[in-house]
C-alpha cells in the first residue's frame, strides 16, 4: 500500500476549488498524499497560495512566479514582491515560470524577458525553480543554460517530451515531474518512450489539478475536475511503466520532492 505521496504542482487557489478547498485537501491526506505543493502563477496568485500554504504548515508549500502567459503583465518592480515571498519559509521555489509558444496568451518577447527575470530571482533567492515549457523547447533551453549552474536545482513541471528533450534537461541538472498526462493514449507516446530513462533520483509526480485528469481514471468525477487525492493513480502508471512497485515510486518521488524543494514538516524526519 502506498503510505505517502507529494504532490508537486496543485493548483488549490484555482477558483474550482473556492467551495470545497478543505474537503479536497482531506481527500488528499486519506488517499496518502500528505504534502503538495501549490503553484504559484503571477504575483497575486503566488500570494494568495503562499497565504493558504501559510495556514497548513506541514502540508501546504508554494511556489511564487509568472506563468509565460501571464508573461505580458509581468513588470521588473515586482521583483521585490516575489523575493518577500520566497523569504517565507513556506515559499520554496520559483514559478511557474518558461515559455509557452504554443497557446500564445503573452507574446515571445516578453515570455523570454519574464523568464530570464525569474532565473535571475531564483538565484538571488537560492530556490529551485518550477519550470513551464511548451512548443518552446530551443529557447527554453538556451536561456535555462545561461543560468542553470547558478540555480539551487529546478523541475521541469508537467513532462511530455521525448528522449532529445529529456536528456537536454538532465543535462542542465533538472528533475522532471509526471503528470496524468502519461494516462493519455492519444497523447503519450513520446513520455511513454522517455519515461524509464529517467533517473530515479530525478523523478517527481504530480496532478497539476484542477487541469489534466488522468483519461485512464475510473470512475472519473462528474465534473471532470482533477485533484491532489488521484495522485496514487499517476503513481500506479509511472510504476507500470517503470516495471517497479508503486511504493518505490512512492518512497523514490517522496524523497526527491523533500530534498528538492526543502519540505520538512515541524518534528517530522523524512
Amino acid at each position: 500500500m502506498i503510505r505517502e505521496l507529494v504532490d508537486i504542482g496543485s493548483n488549490l487557489t484555482h477558483e474550482s476549488f473556492a467551495a470545497d478547498r478543505e474537503a479536497v485537501l482531506a481527500r488528499a491526506v486519506a488517499a496518502g498524499v500528505t504534502r503538495q505543493v501549490v503553484t504559484g502563477a503571477d504575483l497575486q496568485g503566488s500570494v494568495a497560495a503562499a497565504n493558504l500554504a501559510g495556514e497548513h504548515d506541514g502540508m501546504l508549500w508554494s511556489t511564487a512566479g509568472v506563468h509565460p502567459h501571464h508573461a505580458r503583465g509581468f513588470d521588473p518592480s515586482q521583483r521585490s514582491g516575489f523575493l518577500e515571498l520566497l523569504a517565507r519559509p513556506q515559499v520554496v521555489a520559483v514559478g511557474e515560470c518558461g515559455l509557452d509558444y504554443y497557446r500564445d496568451l503573452s507574446p515571445r518577447d516578453a515570455q523570454r524577458r519574464a523568464f530570464q527575470a525569474q532565473l535571475e530571482i531564483a538565484v538571488q533567492a537560492a530556490k529551485p525553480v518550477f519550470l513551464h515549457q511548451r512548443d518552446a523547447h530551443a529557447d527554453f533551453v538556451a536561456i535555462l543554460a545561461d543560468y542553470a549552474a547558478a540555480l539551487a536545482g529546478g523541475v521541469a513541471h508537467c513532462f511530455t517530451g521525448g528522449i532529445g528533450e529529456l536528456e537536454a534537461y538532465l543535462s542542465l541538472g533538472l528533475s522532471i515531474g509526471i503528470t496524468g498526462w502519461l494516462c493519455d493514449d492519444r497523447r503519450a507516446g513520446s513520455l511513454r518512450e522517455s519515461l524509464p530513462r529517467i533517473p530515479a533520483e530525478r523523478l517527481l509526480i504530480e496532478t497539476d489539478a484542477p487541469y489534466l485528469l488522468p483519461r485512464t481514471l475510473v470512475p472519473a468525477p462528474r465534473s471532470r475536475r482533477n485533484e491532489p487525492a488521484f495522485l496514487p493513480h499517476i503513481a500506479l502508471a509511472v510504476a507500470g511503466r517503470r516495471g517497479v512497485t508503486p511504493e518505490a515510486i512512492a518512497d523514490t518521488t517522496t524523497r526527491n520532492a523533500v530534498r528538492l524543494f526543502g519540505l520538512e514538516r515541524p518534528g517530522a524526519q523524512d
